[in-house]
C-alpha cells in the first residue's frame, strides 16, 4: 500500500514536470486603441516614460510607489525605475532602447522583483484615414522551464492583455481631453 501511495505522489509531481516540457516558454502580447488625437500629439506623450504614471495600469495599483529617473526623458538611454512593496508592482526600471521618431519607441523592461526578468516592450502609432492614430503596446516574455507550466493555469497572457488595455483606456481619456 505504502508503494502505491509513494508511486502516486510521484506520479502527480513528475506530471506537471513532464507537461512542462511541452508548453511554450514565449509569450507576447499586444493591444491596441484608436486615440482621436494627430499622431505627432500622441507620439510626443508616449515618448516620455514619466507620462506613463498618468496611464499605466501599474502605476495606478501603487501611486505612491518611489519612482527614479535618469536621464533626459523622450532620449533613448533614459530610464525611469519604481520600487514598490506591493507584489503586483515590485521592484525594476525601464529604459529607452530605441526611437523611430513619431513612429515607435522600444523600452527594456528589467524586473528585479519580485523576480527577475529582462524583457522588451513597445509602444507604435499610426496615422488612421480618419485622422485619428492607432497605439498599440505591446510586451514579449519568457518563462523558463518549469515555471512555463503557470500558462496553463493563470491566464498570464490574458491578465498582460488586460492590464495593457486598463493603460491604453485611461491614455485615450487623457489624450483626447
Amino acid at each position: 500500500m505504502i508503494k502505491k501511495i509513494s508511486l502516486l505522489l510521484a506520479l502527480i509531481i513528475a506530471l506537471p514536470l513532464i507537461a512542462a516540457l511541452f508548453i511554450k516558454n514565449d509569450y507576447a502580447v499586444e493591444q491596441q486603441i484608436t486615440i482621436h488625437a494627430n499622431k505627432t500629439q500622441v507620439f510626443n506623450y508616449i515618448k516620455l516614460l514619466r507620462n506613463q504614471n498618468n496611464y499605466s495600469k501599474w502605476a495606478m495599483i501603487e501611486p505612491s510607489m518611489t519612482k527614479t529617473y535618469q536621464g533626459l526623458d523622450g532620449r533613448v538611454g533614459f530610464i525611469s525605475a519604481w520600487d514598490s512593496t506591493n507584489e503586483e508592482v515590485g521592484k525594476g526600471e525601464q529604459e529607452i532602447i530605441a526611437i523611430i521618431p513619431g513612429e515607435r519607441i522600444d523600452f527594456e523592461l528589467r524586473f528585479i522583483k519580485p523576480f527577475e526578468a529582462t524583457e522588451p516592450a513597445f509602444m507604435t502609432t499610426t496615422t488612421l484615414a480618419t485622422g485619428s492614430t492607432q497605439v498599440t503596446w505591446g510586451f514579449k516574455g519568457h518563462m523558463a522551464y518549469p515555471m512555463n507550466i503557470l500558462f496553463l493555469f493563470t491566464g498570464f497572457e490574458q491578465m498582460i492583455a488586460a492590464d495593457l488595455q486598463t493603460g491604453l483606456d485611461k491614455l485615450k481619456v487623457i489624450l483626447e481631453q
